[in-house]
């Protein structure tokens, strides 16, 4: 007869008393990229779950599996989180989520983990190794548009690889701009402006993120405002590019070409739909310059845009750290299964 089975069950307070430290979640969502590189993953494009009935909002469905082979583990992985916007007013997070995961040979589940925080951190840190690979070198200007919380994660992984000089940062709403700037200037020890509109944020910056929350596309972030040589990284859920912009792009690098064909949303998409790019005109997978199947920055004059729009893959990595951090340390809830 088989053995019981169980899982192991993270609550956000689980999560947050784990503490994976910038460099843990670094080093697992870096391992879960060369893991893409080498073919050791599966991607499924991300499923939108629309809940009708006039809600400003949306599920994301998030499926994927990791066979880190280095490291001696694989998983397969189901998130889902919720997107929505409006959530401040009742005084609510925009994004809450759950990540299930299961053993990829037999299917067996294995845990269920609050993923609100993974989806910030793993987002984070997959902006900020897309600039390690793709930024120009010692970066000195950092400009941020949105304040949400993979921003927070965006902001302090991106200075703890490059140190700026100065970091800007705008969202629409003055009352989450500033007290986001003061948070980050108390984590950074350093100071953060909360500018007044987006173009005293990022034009002339070295590095350029753009993770607005917009109801539609509007094309907010001009192309003008990104000199020769920076870094272009949009991931808001609404388009704020201008249809120009791929003409001042010399190297487009994606996290998953099979994404830039799912689903209505998207920094890309408005270009992708008027026949401006498709999935020829994608330098890379940024997986595939991680496992050095492919080159990153290749010229300091270089403009290059990264567009990532968040890998399954990425949740899986930090929920298996997790698990093994909670294993050594005594915490969380193993709860009966079958």
């Amino acid at each position: 007869m088989a053995d019981a089975i169980s899982i192991t069950y993270l609550s956000g307070p689980d999560v947050e008393a784990l503490a994976l430290d910038d460099a843990e979640i670094l080093a697992a969502i870096e391992a879960s990229l060369v893991a893409q590189g080498q073919g050791g993953t599966v991607v499924e494009p991300r499923m939108h779950l629309m809940p009708g009935d006039g809600v400003n909002g949306h599920f994301n469905v998030l499926r994927g599996v990791v066979r880190a082979k280095d490291e001696g583990w694989a998983y397969a992985g189901v998130k889902v989180v919720g997107d929505f916007v409006d959530n401040y007013k009742q005084g609510l997070p925009s994004e809450m989520a759950m990540l299930n995961l299961f053993d990829p040979q037999t299917g067996i589940p294995k845990a269920v983990i609050d993923a609100t925080a993974i989806t910030e951190m793993r987002t984070g840190a997959l902006t900020a190794i897309g600039a390690k690979h793709l930024a120009p070198s010692k970066p000195r200007v950092l400009g941020h548009i949105g304040a949400r919380g993979t921003a927070y994660w965006n902001v302090r992984l991106l200075d703890r690889l490059f140190d700026f000089e100065e970091i800007r940062v705008h969202s629409r709403r003055k009352e989450s701009r500033e007290p986001f700037a003061e948070r980050l200037s108390a984590d950074l020890g350093k100071p953060v402006r909360a500018t007044e509109d987006w173009e005293s944020c990022l034009d002339g910056a070295d590095i350029l993120v753009e993770a607005s929350r917009l109801n539609e596309p509007t094309p907010l972030f001009k192309s003008g405002w990104i000199k020769p040589g920076a870094l272009v990284i949009p991931y808001g859920t609404m388009s704020t590019l201008e249809l120009d912009v791929l003409d001042g792009i010399d190297k487009v690098v994606v996290d998953d070409r099979g994404q830039m064909r799912a689903g209505p949303f998207g920094a890309l998409r408005p270009h992708i739909n008027a026949g401006l790019i498709d999935e020829d005109g994608v330098h890379a997978e940024l997986g595939e310059i991680c496992a050095g199947a492919k080159p990153g920055r290749e010229r300091a004059e270089e403009t290059i845009l990264f567009w990532h729009r968040g890998l399954p893959t990425s949740d899986i990595a930090l929920g298996a750290a997790l698990l093994r951090k909670a294993a050594e340390k005594g915490v969380g809830m193993t709860l009966p299964f079958a």
